[in-house]
């Protein structure tokens, strides 16, 4: 036997065909076989009884056809069983097979690791724009607890006239706002990626963002069911009149940049944790002020879910500011492989590097004619993170993430700051009992002017990820 399928088929066949598949190697009909087979021959493996009722039948000729039939009946259900067993043993020595390529590939590709040229993986521009996300219907998570109900799916968002795709100067623009209701709180979008992600070069080219008193834009990456453990990047978040573009990462413990990120690596400035309320006295504690470099959400002596936070130190770099540029570039750079975070912000628009631009001018054309992009060449971030091997924050604290975009409105962010980023004749106005959200709440339930403003126009969203070598 050459191997141990062949085996099987030997061990299967009928006792008077053995011979032939000895002499050559496989199996023949029982038509096929000479005269000189034996015609009565009972198998070894022939029941008793059956065996027993032979013996005693004598040899007339009806006995002969009964036997006959019955042993071409057992032919039949042995050949049936060979069969079977053949089958088998060939599925799994096709399954061994692909079990040895398996690990052959796997072992493969864990000696490879994504430092080759980057490759795009989603161009999300025009009505394909919206392919990309799915719609969520429903109130804002108790965390957040902004001011506003998310419209889903698309239609319905589409025949509120939340959501279009309008030409402007030649470009397909996405629209993204808001609507007044009855019931005070804001109809809104919160748009949530199909696309799950551990790595990547996430580019925002955004026209408007959305800007007023009591209105909180985000475009982050978070795996909300497994919210802190696999991480949050907030890429752009606007919150009130705030002018300064920051990147903020939330982790579960032990996810720290203390002393881990050389100030030559970046050109921002660390938020910063002051008044904090002490512990045992609940006194605000203003002669201390920490600079925010702990990415735990429950970090000491930090705001709660202040997490790690660094901020561009120019004044115009979202909101207002931005939207009277004509736009903004946003690029966050998840890079495990390389060991960082890092964020750049481009405003105006004729300041994005070479690079870049062209990376995303020709993200549409054929593949031998994409530029490819190379963020060494774009100058120094204004946000860098070290994460994973020598940091103080290993890589898995960030995985399975996806894009959301969001527009919400007061809550546990621009709620609570409503005194303090909101001009004080407005703030003095809609005061309610000095309860900054409820005030907030109070002021967009009155659906002043300024809400016109409150809307994403985008022009694209680019993502891609290196290839692994």
């Amino acid at each position: 036997m050459k191997n141990w399928v062949e085996l099987a088929i030997y061990q299967m066949a009928p006792k008077g065909q053995r011979n032939r598949y000895d002499e050559k190697s496989s199996l023949v009909s029982s038509d096929q076989l000479d005269s000189s087979s034996p015609s009565r021959e009972v198998p070894e493996s022939t029941p008793y009884q059956s065996y027993v009722a032979f013996q005693s039948s004598g040899s007339g000729s009806s006995m002969e056809a009964n036997y006959a039939s019955s042993q071409e009946v057992y032919k039949h259900k042995r050949a049936l069983a060979g069969m079977s067993v053949v089958c088998f043993a060939l599925l799994v020595t096709l399954f061994q097979r692909h079990q040895t390529v398996r690990q052959v590939a796997t072992h493969e590709s864990s000696n490879m690791q994504a430092l080759g040229p980057y490759k795009l993986i989603e161009l999300q521009q025009g009505r394909d724009f919206f392919k990309h996300y799915d719609f969520y219907n429903g109130d804002d998570s108790l965390g957040s607890a902004g001011f506003q109900e998310y419209v889903g799916p698309m239609g319905s968002a589409e025949s509120l006239g939340l959501v279009n795709v309008t030409k402007v100067n030649g470009e397909d623009l996405v629209f993204l706002g808001s609507k007044a209701t009855n019931a005070g709180m804001r109809q809104s979008l919160r748009l949530e990626g199909k696309t799950r992600f551990e790595r990547g070069l996430f580019i925002l080219d955004v026209r408007h963002m959305p800007v007023g008193c009591g209105v909180w834009p985000a475009f982050w990456l978070t795996d909300e069911s497994h919210w802190p453990d696999n991480g949050e990047i907030d890429i752009l978040e606007g919150v009130n009149y705030q002018s300064h573009a920051k990147t903020a990462l939330h982790t579960s413990e032990d996810c720290s940049m203390y002393a881990h990120v050389p100030a030559s690596a970046y050109t921002g400035d660390w938020d910063r944790a002051h008044c904090i309320p002490d512990t045992f006295t609940g006194l605000e504690d203003c002669e201390t002020s920490k600079e925010a470099d702990n990415c735990w959400n429950l970090a000491p002596h930090q705001w709660a879910n202040q997490g790690c936070v660094l901020v561009d130190h120019r004044n115009n770099t979202i909101g207002a500011p931005v939207n009277v540029q004509g736009g903004g570039i946003y690029v966050m750079e998840w890079d495990p492989s390389n060991g960082y975070i890092r964020s750049w912000v481009f405003s105006p628009r004729e300041i994005t590097p070479v690079n870049l631009k062209q990376s995303m001018d020709t993200s549409s054309e054929p593949l031998a004619q994409r530029i490819v992009p190379d963020p060494d060449t774009w100058g120094l971030p204004y946000a860098f993170f070290k994460i994973g091997k020598g940091s103080g924050c290993s890589q898995d604290h960030f995985s399975n993430m996806h894009i959301v975009f969001n527009l919400a409105f007061c809550g546990a962010v621009a709620g609570n700051r409503f005194f303090s980023d909101c001009p004080h004749d407005l703030t003095r106005q809609f005061n309610f009992y000095n309860d900054p959200v409820a005030s907030c709440n109070a002021y967009i339930e009155s659906n002043p002017d300024e809400m016109t403003e409150a809307y994403w126009a985008i022009r694209g969203v680019y993502v891609y990820e290196r290839e692994l070598i």
